[in-house]
């Protein structure tokens, strides 16, 4: 890296923790009920959802009931988005009379957001409307984040409480999640967005005259609407001009604004944020990269207060961004080394002048490598998926880097809720390792972890693994998963390997050279997505009620510090290696293999 790569990165990281450390105190006050003075304002707000839905303030539940809310609250959104797109053409707000979706694509994509996944296995500007993209997907984007907020919070009261039943209330922290954490930052972010020329509209799309016609083909349509074949079953091509371009619009920033916030990633246009109406500057790329791991880095900082110990979270802090750092420079090298395939086929001049500039392709020229390769890292370590670059045109290590991350369980920041909980679920594993070391009974923050949070962290720790290889291993090996595959080869296999990667671990990135809008795909992708989400809440769940029953144990001699760099390298050591004992066979059969293939090695 040079001095100016080492001045983005070093300012980039600067200003998230910056603004990190006072958010995530707000956030501890917030889910205590003690609310600041500048938003104290908002609770007859707080107060009228409660009894609008019949909630008790003092209505403490057990995990099992509110692992319950979660999925009954979960399965009432897929219901709701599923029904929308369904009935789309009907409805209002749908100005280019947006067709409906096929039920395949509704199940798939009602599931992706609800998950917090945010696959997108359509183009949003061909396929949604106003409506279905404003009262389906971006609410999903606010719901489905705040419960993994909230899922987090009752995993902190496990830690607190002692000897107790209860683990708080599901509908309390959803709203709490809601309205005084998400909502204001999506407002602030959507307006500075604006101010950056995202568009935000519910006119009509727009069409201009090109400034010179473009003469093209097209297939021949017949009177069925279906394309017209000739004796050897190809489409039959036909002559056509194009005198007018049109423009996509909609009220895209303020869906934009909590896809990052939210870490959700579902972009309002197919091209995601390296469309220009959704990330049009530097500046707007900045704010978004910011945007998607403020939250979770900020919760970092609630727990270190929530448990009276600032220094617990630093360390977990302080270990992911050490991975996420390690793996950005590989993903930077990677990049800008370039492919040397290009002095290979002959172009030695040019392919070298190609090399120096590194590997452009599939990359907005307006961003360039350096804050591509930031983009690429940062929405795989943390479950957003948005994207700024095509990651199918990454080098082979390029790609391995955002897939292997992915893989990790998406604990390096990691989802909003959903990273922190991940990564204590590690955090539980490490020392319960580190007790069996040294012959004690492994204890974390004053709790005993025994037999039954093991058998949890089990669960949660290997639910993914689980779902991605089951389903990359059927998907290569049945006819309809393998008619998808258009790229054969290693390059093939790391495809299918990303989809499942990406959808388990509920990102919802793509190397996109997939052919996913199918109905196996659309049906073994939206199931990977509820497996991986909801298998690991109630486990998370489960290691909560079961912590806050326990006992507080005060700290002995023996007592391992959680707050040491010790730990830190400990937590670090316990991922990289659950990881790559995991995954590495199966990289090793797609991202190694293109890379031998592109370096020369036979």
């Amino acid at each position: 890296m040079n001095a100016n790569l080492l001045l983005q990165y070093g300012f980039f990281f600067a200003v998230l923790f910056l603004l990190a450390w006072p958010l995530g105190l707000y956030m501890a006050r917030i889910y205590r009920g003690d609310l600041p003075a500048f938003v104290a304002w908002l609770r007859p707000l707080e107060n009228f959802c409660y009894r609008l839905a019949g909630v008790r303030h003092g209505d403490d539940m057990g995990w099992r009931r509110y692992a319950g809310a979660v999925l009954a609250f979960s399965l009432l959104g897929v219901l709701a988005v599923y029904a929308l797109q369904r009935l789309q053409l009907w409805l209002p707000f749908n100005p280019q009379a947006m067709a409906n979706t096929t039920p395949d694509l509704a199940f798939n994509t009602a599931v992706s957001f609800v998950t917090n996944t945010n696959w997108q296995a359509y183009g949003g500007e061909t396929t949604m409307s106003y409506l279905t993209q404003m009262l389906g997907l971006a609410v999903q984007n606010f719901l489905s984040a705040a419960t993994g907020m909230a899922v987090v919070v009752a995993l902190m009261r496990g830690f607190q409480r002692k000897e107790a039943g209860g683990i708080g209330n599901f509908w309390i922290d959803l709203v709490r999640s809601t309205l005084y954490v998400l909502l204001p930052l999506s407002l602030i972010l959507a307006l500075a967005l604006v101010g950056q020329g995202v568009v935000q509209s519910v006119a009509p799309y727009a069409s201009v005259p090109l400034t010179q016609a473009v003469d093209y083909e097209q297939p021949k349509v017949g009177a069925d609407g279906q394309p017209v074949l000739d004796a050897a079953g190809k489409p039959v091509l036909e002559a056509a001009t194009a005198r007018e371009q049109t423009l996509a619009l909609g009220p895209a920033a303020s869906q934009i604004a909590i896809k990052h916030l939210g870490t959700n990633g579902g972009g309002f246009f197919n091209a995601n944020s390296s469309h220009p109406y959704e990330n049009p500057t530097p500046v707007s790329n900045l704010l978004q990269m910011l945007a998607i791991v403020l939250i979770p880095a900020a919760l970092c900082f609630t727990f270190g207060r929530w448990v009276g110990d600032l220094r617990q979270g630093l360390a977990i802090l302080a270990a992911m961004t050490a991975i996420l750092v390690a793996l950005l420079a590989v993903e930077v090298w990677a990049e800008q080394a370039g492919n040397p395939l290009f002095e290979r086929l002959g172009l030695a001049t040019q392919g070298s002048e190609l090399m120096a500039g590194g590997n452009m392709e599939g990359k907005e020229a307006r961003f360039g490598i350096s804050a591509t390769s930031l983009f690429v890292t940062v929405t795989t370590a943390v479950s957003c998926g948005a994207v700024n670059a095509m990651h199918d045109s990454l080098t082979p290590l390029g790609g391995l880097v955002p897939m292997w991350l992915m893989q990790l369980g998406e604990v390096v920041f990691g989802g909003v809720g959903s990273g922190l909980y991940g990564m204590l679920v590690f955090a539980i594993v490490g020392v319960f390792v580190a007790g069996l070391m040294i012959g004690r009974t492994p204890e974390y923050l004053g709790k005993k972890i025994e037999a039954y949070e093991m058998k949890m962290a089990a669960v949660a720790i290997l639910a993914t693994p689980l779902a991605v290889l089951l389903g990359t291993a059927l998907s290569l090996m049945l006819e309809a998963g393998a008619a998808g595959v258009f790229n054969p080869g290693a390059h093939g296999f790391s495809e299918v390997l990303y989809a499942f990667s990406s959808a388990a671990n509920n990102n919802g990135s793509a190397f996109a050279g997939l052919g996913a809008n199918t109905p196996y795909y659309n049906t073994a992708l939206g199931l990977a997505m509820l497996f991986g989400r909801f298998t690991i809440i109630a486990a998370v769940l489960a290691i909560a009620g079961s912590l806050a029953a326990k006992k507080r144990i005060p700290p002995s001699a023996g007592t391992l510090p959680t707050h040491t760099p010790l730990f830190v390298v400990l937590l670090i050591g316990t991922v990289i290696v659950v990881g790559a004992l995991t995954f590495l066979p199966s990289l090793a059969l797609g991202p190694v293999v293109e890379h031998l293939q592109m370096v020369g090695v036979r």
